[in-house]
């Protein structure tokens, strides 16, 4: 099981790619809370809190496509350097000025998300620029799948951490810190400084022009949606069961399943079509969602999300391949970046209906929303399939230039 992770990662440069990412990528697990906690230190209001953290969200969701597209165009290097110095710009002026008014915080958090570097994507459109094995590429796209959810652990953790230490302010220029260091590590080897994308037809649409990324983007906010629902009704279970802090464990219990069950998915190599094997996954885990309609016992709710969590990064690795051999030529950064941009919308849109169905349906109806969420996923796909063919190997179709 683990010899498709050594020949992975005996590749010249991929652990120090997947390091130096990792810690770049750290601010999108820290920035959240950092940014609420910072807010709230200077006693502003939980609806100003609320909405600023909200529009850091939605202005990182908007920036990333843009970028991509740059570094589609310009490559990865300077486009990395330059945002990656604005978006720490931004959240230094939250810490410096941040406190002196609502406009003041919102433009912050603005240049912070609109300039937030697109590690993500740049990592998933160097590796067949990397990786002489193509059947490597799936398991470095499991690994990251797995690994992000490192980052949405501990960065919380370090947050709470620094505070507790230094303060909110210093927590923040931490994350801004983090950034820079990650960027500007993960662009010193050769092959991230001289990848190029592939000649690209220009149009307005870009990346969208793909029928099966479009297609795709709505399967991904359905996941989305799935994710942010989620972090609501745990915080409605543990009221409903009076246990503080069980949401902690519920949500831990998922991204401990979706670590075990990325890591177990990279690890083989899989006959079906990507797009079917995403179907069986989404299947699985809205049915391990729809089992909590119920409102277990606790320790039966944990073993449901930790099931939920197995299916989770297989998915979301089963994703990156749909969307490495399907983007157009000369688009696969901004092509990954859409993805994150559908999961990060539709995980808002789960967090904003989650938490009005709770507050006027109660427990049983909040904890349907994201089984519903995912069966709507399942149904796109399923017609995605009825209707798609399987493009070209990604080596060929999403792949940049080495030199």
């Amino acid at each position: 099981m683990l010899a498709a992770y050594r020949a992975c990662l005996n590749e010249p440069h991929v652990k120090y790619l997947f390091a130096s990412n990792l810690l770049g990528r750290m601010p999108n697990g820290m920035a959240p809370l950092g940014i609420a906690l910072f807010l709230r230190s200077h006693e502003v209001g939980f609806g100003r809190v609320g909405a600023i953290t909200a529009l850091f969200g939605l202005s990182t969701a908007v920036g990333g496509p843009m970028l991509g597209r740059a570094v589609d165009r310009w490559g990865q290097l300077w486009v990395l350097c330059v945002s990656a110095i604005a978006s720490s710009l931004g959240f230094l002026l939250l810490v410096g000025r941040g406190e002196q008014g609502f406009g003041t915080a919102a433009a912050a958090v603005v240049v912070a998300g609109v300039f937030s570097p697109p590690l993500e994507p740049c990592l998933r459109t160097i590796w067949p620029a990397v990786l002489r094995d193509p059947g490597a590429i799936s398991t470095a796209y499991a690994l990251d799948a797995s690994l992000q959810e490192v980052v949405f652990v501990t960065g919380p953790l370090l947050v709470v951490l620094i505070g507790s230490i230094a303060g909110s302010g210093p927590a923040l220029v931490v994350t801004a810190v983090a950034m820079l260091l990650g960027s500007a590590a993960y662009v010193i080897p050769r092959p991230v400084r001289v990848w190029r994308a592939g000649p690209r037809q220009s149009d307005w649409a870009g990346a969208l022009r793909s029928h099966v990324l479009r297609r795709l983007l709505v399967v991904l906010a359905g996941l989305g949606i799935g994710l942010g629902a989620l972090n609501i009704v745990t915080v409605a279970y543990q009221e409903h069961i009076g246990r503080p802090g069980f949401s902690g464990v519920l949500l831990g219990a998922n991204a401990v399943g979706a670590l075990v069950g990325g890591l177990y998915y990279g690890a083989r190599q899989w006959r079906t079509t990507g797009l079917r094997q995403l179907q069986y996954l989404l299947a699985g885990m809205t049915l391990s969602y729809l089992t909590l309609v119920a409102v277990p016992q606790p320790v039966l709710a944990v073993v449901l999300v930790f099931c939920a969590g197995l299916f989770l990064s297989p998915a979301l690795a089963c994703s990156f391949a749909v969307i490495g051999e399907s983007a157009l030529a000369g688009t696969a950064t901004e092509a990954f970046a859409w993805m994150v941009t559908a999961v990060l919308a539709g995980n808002a849109l789960g967090a904003a209906v989650t938490g009005s169905v709770e507050q006027h349906l109660g427990l049983h109806a909040s904890f349907l929303v994201p089984g519903l969420a995912g069966a709507v996923a399942v149904t796109v796909t399923a017609a995605f399939l009825r209707t798609a063919r399987q493009p070209a190997p990604p080596a060929v179709r999403a792949g940049g230039t080495k030199s």
